[in-house]
C-alpha cells in the first residue's frame, strides 16, 4: 500500500517527516487488518498501559505544558488534564465489555424467522489533531475512545505544544508500538499533509476557520470527522440570580486557562441596570483568585506571541470603535514585557467590532444588558450555534424554557466549564461549533462502525414474494399494507 503525500515541495521526492507519516499509516493499517476486532481483555490492557505512562509522568506533562505556555498554572494541567484523562480511562475500563457485547434488534414479520442485531465493529486507523491549549487532555480523551473501541491511532500535536509533543512522542512509544499508536511532531507541510492521509476516521480540536480546512481535505478521501471547535459562548443571568455568586462562578470559568478554553464563556447578558455591580463583584474576585498577576504561577500566560498580538488587536479595535474596556490589575503590574493580558470586561460593544464577530479565546468578556428572557434568547440565536450556553436560574421551568429555545453543543444551568470532566456526558458541538461526539459511551459509538447483521435459517420466508407475482402474493401484500 502506497499513501500519496501531498503539499511536498518536490513532487518526484517525499520529504522524509510526510513519509514517515505514510509509512506509519501503513503499518498501523497492517496491524489492525492482522487483528481487527481486539477482545475486551486487549482493549483494556492497553489503556491500562495509558493510564500508567500518564500517571507515571504526570510531573513531567505539567511542566512541559508549562513551558510551552511561558507559564501555565501547574496544578490546573494536574486537575484539567491528567486527572481528567485518568478519570476518563477508569470510567471507560469499567464500561468496555458492556459496550462491546451485540444489540439485539427486532425484525419484522413478514421476513421471520429470522434475527437481527447489531455489532460494535472498529472502524481501523483513526487520526487525532489536537490543538495547544489542552494539548494532553485533548490529545488522550480521542485516543481513550479510539483505543476503547479497538481501533489503531495516530495523533498530531500542535507545533505550538512543542516541548510536551516531543515528550507525548517519547512516553507513548515506550508503551505502545509504533502500528498501534505513534504521535507526530511539527506543522505546516506535516499538519496538512496529515489532514490529507485516508484514516478510516479523523477527529481534529481546533478553531472553525481551521475546522473547514481539515474537513475539505478529508472529503477527498471520503474520511468521516469528529470537529470540535468553539465559538463564543454566552452566559445568560437571570434577574433572580445572586450577582455575587453568578461572579464568583464565571471568575473561575473564564480565567481558568486565562480563558483559553473552548467552553469558556465569551459574553455575558445581563438584566438592564446590573452592570455596575456584575463589573464590581468581578474586581472583587479577580482580586482575590489572582491578587497578582505578572509573576503569579496561577495565572496562565498567553501561549505566544501570534495568539497575544492577536488579543491586543481585538482590544485596539474595541477601543477605537468605542467600546469601554476595564481591565483588572488588582496590583497595577506593569504586564507588557509579558505575555500575560489582565482580565478585561468589555462593555457598550457594537457588532462591527473584532471582539464581537471573533472567538476571543483570552481572559476578555464582554457584557450585554437585556430587558426581558426573550430578548437574550433572540440574541444567542442570531448568533452562529456555540459549544456552550450557561445558564444562571434556581428556577428549573425558567432553564427549561432557555434550553429549548436555545442550540449548543452543552448547556450548563448554574455551572460552567466542568462539562468536559464528566466521563458519562458526551462532548461536541452543533452547526459552527462542531460534528459528532465523544467521551465516555459516545465516544465508544463515535469511533466504531454500527454493523447491521440479519441472519435467516433454513426456512426462507422471502420466498413468498418470489416472482412471479400470483394473486397470492397481491393478497399478501394487500393485508401487510392494510
Amino acid at each position: 500500500m502506497n499513501i500519496a503525500a501531498k503539499s511536498t515541495t518536490d513532487s518526484n521526492a517525499v520529504r522524509p517527516d510526510v513519509q514517515r507519516m505514510n509509512d506509519i499509516l501503513t503499518a498501523q493499517k497492517a496491524a489492525y487488518r492482522a487483528n481487527p476486532l481486539p477482545s475486551a481483555a486487549e482493549r483494556i490492557e492497553r489503556l491500562a498501559r495509558l493510564r500508567r505512562a500518564i500517571a507515571q509522568n504526570q510531573d513531567a506533562f505539567a511542566n512541559a505544558i508549562c513551558e510551552d505556555f511561558g507559564n501555565r498554572s501547574i496544578e490546573e494541567s494536574k486537575i484539567g488534564e491528567i486527572m481528567t484523562c485518568l478519570d476518563s480511562i477508569d470510567y471507560v475500563t469499567k464500561n468496555i465489555s458492556k459496550w462491546m457485547k451485540p444489540s439485539k434488534r427486532s425484525t419484522n414479520l413478514l421476513h421471520q424467522p429470522t434475527k437481527g442485531w447489531v455489532e460494535y465493529q472498529p472502524l481501523g486507523v483513526v487520526g487525532i489533531m489536537s490543538p495547544w491549549n489542552y494539548p494532553l487532555l485533548l490529545s488522550i480523551s480521542p485516543l481513550i475512545c479510539a483505543l476503547s473501541s479497538g481501533n489503531h491511532a495516530m495523533i498530531k500535536v500542535s507545533s505550538a505544544s512543542a516541548t510536551f509533543g516531543k515528550l507525548l512522542e517519547k512516553v507513548l512509544a515506550e508503551v505502545f508500538p509504533e502500528n498501534l499508536v505513534a504521535v507526530i511532531n511539527g506543522g505546516g507541510v506535516i499538519s496538512d499533509t496529515f489532514c490529507r492521509l485516508p484514516f478510516d476516521f479523523l477527529a481534529f480540536t481546533g478553531s472553525c476557520a481551521i475546522g473547514k480546512t481539515v474537513m475539505a481535505a478529508a472529503a477527498e478521501n471520503l474520511t468521516p470527522v469528529l470537529l470540535e471547535l468553539g465559538g463564543k459562548s454566552p452566559v445568560v443571568i437571570h434577574p433572580s440570580f445572586p450577582i455575587a455568586e453568578a461572579a464568583e462562578r464565571l471568575t473561575f470559568g473564564k480565567l481558568w486557562n486565562a480563558g483559553q478554553t473552548c467552553v469558556a464563556p465569551d459574553f455575558v447578558l445581563l438584566p438592564r441596570g446590573k452592570t455596575a455591580e456584575f463589573v464590581g463583584q468581578m474586581r472583587k474576585n479577580i482580586s482575590k483568585f489572582y491578587p497578582t498577576l505578572l509573576n503569579n504561577p496561577d495565572f496562565t500566560s498567553i501561549v505566544n506571541e501570534k495568539q497575544y498580538s492577536r488579543l491586543q488587536r481585538y482590544l485596539d479595535d474595541a477601543r477605537q470603535k468605542g467600546a469601554k474596556v476595564i481591565e483588572v490589575n488588582p496590583a497595577d503590574e506593569n504586564l507588557s514585557n509579558s505575555h500575560k493580558i489582565a482580565p478585561t470586561l468589555i462593555t457598550n460593544i457594537a457588532d462591527d467590532m473584532l471582539v464581537s464577530q471573533e472567538e476571543l479565546f483570552g481572559p476578555l468578556m464582554l457584557i450585554v444588558e437585556y430587558d426581558d428572557i426573550d430578548e437574550a434568547i433572540d440574541y444567542i440565536n442570531d448568533r452562529p450555534r456555540p459549544l456552550a450556553l450557561y445558564y444562571f436560574d434556581y428556577n428549573e421551568e425558567r432553564a427549561k424554557y432557555l434550553m429549548n429555545r436555545t442550540h449548543s453543543g452543552q448547556f450548563g444551568i448554574n455551572t460552567m466549564l466542568t462539562h468536559i470532566v464528566h466521563s458519562d456526558l458526551p462532548f461536541g458541538g452543533v452547526g459552527n461549533s462542531g460534528m459528532g461526539k465523544y467521551h465516555g459511551h459516545e465516544g465508544f459509538l463515535t469511533m466504531s462502525h454500527a454493523r447491521s447483521v440479519l441472519q435467516v435459517g433454513k426456512l426462507y420466508s422471502v420466498k413468498l414474494l418470489f416472482p412471479p407475482f400470483t394473486k397470492p402474493v397481491k393478497f399478501l401484500e394487500s393485508i401487510l399494507i392494510r
